[in-house]
Formats: C-alpha cells, structure tokens, sequence
C-alpha cells in the first residue's frame, strides 16, 4: 500500500514537472517571437497622418514627435503621459523648442501607463475627429503599445514609428543582462494585457468602459 501511494506521489511530481517544462517552453517561444515582432526600423517614413502621438516616459520621443510635427507629417499631436501640471508651452520649452506655432497644434494628456496612453488618446482622437495617426515609442514598446491602441480605437488607421534608445542593445540582447530584462518584463506585460483583452471580450466589455 506504501509502496503504491508513492508511486502515485512519484508520478503526480512527474506530470506537474512535465507541465511546468511545457509551460516554461510556450512561454519561451512567446518571448522570442515577441522580441521578433519588435521594429528594427521605421518602415513608413512619409505617409501624412491626421494626427500624431507621442508617448512619454524615454529618451527621444518627443523629439521624434516634434521633428514630424513641424515637418508637417500631421497637422496636431497629442502627447499623452505628461507630467501633472506641466502645460504645452513649458513641455515645448523643456525641449528647447519655440512655442510659436507649435502650441495650439498640441495636446496632452496625464496618463500613467500604457493602458491610460490608449485610453486617454482614444477620447482626444474621437473628439478631434482624427481617422489616422502615426504613433512614437521606443522599439522595445511598441508591441505592447500597438496592442492598446488597436484595442482602443479600432478603427482608427496607426502607423508606428518606433524610436531606438541607444541604451537599448537590441540586435544582442540576450548578451545585455540590463537590455534582456527590460525586454523580458515588457513580454509579461504585453501577456498580461492580451489576457485582459480577452477578458473583456468574453465579457462583452468596450475598451473605455472596462475599468
């Protein structure tokens, strides 16, 4: 009887060790194609959009956002996750830039995550009437944010325009222990966000009412 409950016990650990591997292995394959989808360059560089983004939160992105703006790539931009209190003028003037016919073609928005980015976004495009936007993150972010935006404003036409950190090894990060944990933590929170997606489908909920 001893000897057949151990047995048992002995193949219970084997099947949950078996699972675990399994999962460890989807979850594997998940990261590499994850890391795979992330931009290496900037594949429309002159399609004229409504509108452009540009989230918050990196090195160049504003810049990046800027640089489009008064290149006339859209006629407004929206920043979304600046700082509580910091107007227009002031962010222009924190990036060394003239206000002078930049300001009244920009908004911002205070938002603290990517979720808030697409949400808060979803509300200024819908009452500017915007039908396209190019959308500024860094590379590395750009997954995650393309999945939040398509949630957000489905129909909506979004073209990435990724920006590269140079603090970011991308082509080597499995050699960079600083670039592999960025990346690693960005593939959790991209799979968390996908499960909450379908989440809310499964529950019939909008993207601006699901809290």
């Amino acid at each position: 009887m001893a000897r057949r409950t151990n047995r048992q016990g002995i193949a219970l650990w084997m099947n949950f060790i078996v699972l675990l591997l399994f999962i460890i292995g989807l979850w594997i394959i998940g990261l590499l194609r994850f890391v795979g989808e992330i931009p290496d360059s900037i594949h429309d560089v002159s399609s004229r959009t409504d509108a452009i983004v540009v989230l918050t939160g990196g090195s160049g992105r504003l810049d990046a956002g800027l640089l489009l703006l008064s290149n006339n790539g859209a006629e407004r931009m929206f920043v979304s996750g600046v700082y509580q209190g910091l107007d227009v003028r002031n962010l222009l003037m924190a990036a060394r830039r003239d206000p002078t016919g930049l300001e009244s073609r920009i908004g911002i928005g205070n938002a603290i995550n990517t979720r808030e980015n697409a949400r808060e976004t979803a509300i200024w495009v819908r009452l500017n009437n915007i039908e396209s936007i190019r959308l500024v993150t860094a590379a590395y972010h750009m997954p995650r944010s393309k999945l939040e935006f398509e949630h957000a404003l489905p129909n909506v036409k979004i073209i990435p325009n990724a920006v590269f950190p140079a603090h970011v090894k991308q082509t080597e990060w499995w050699a960079w222990p600083g670039t592999t944990a960025l990346l690693v933590g960005e593939f959790n929170k991209y799979l968390m966000a996908w499960v909450r997606q379908r989440t809310e489908h499964l529950f019939n909920a909008t993207p601006l009412d699901a809290e």
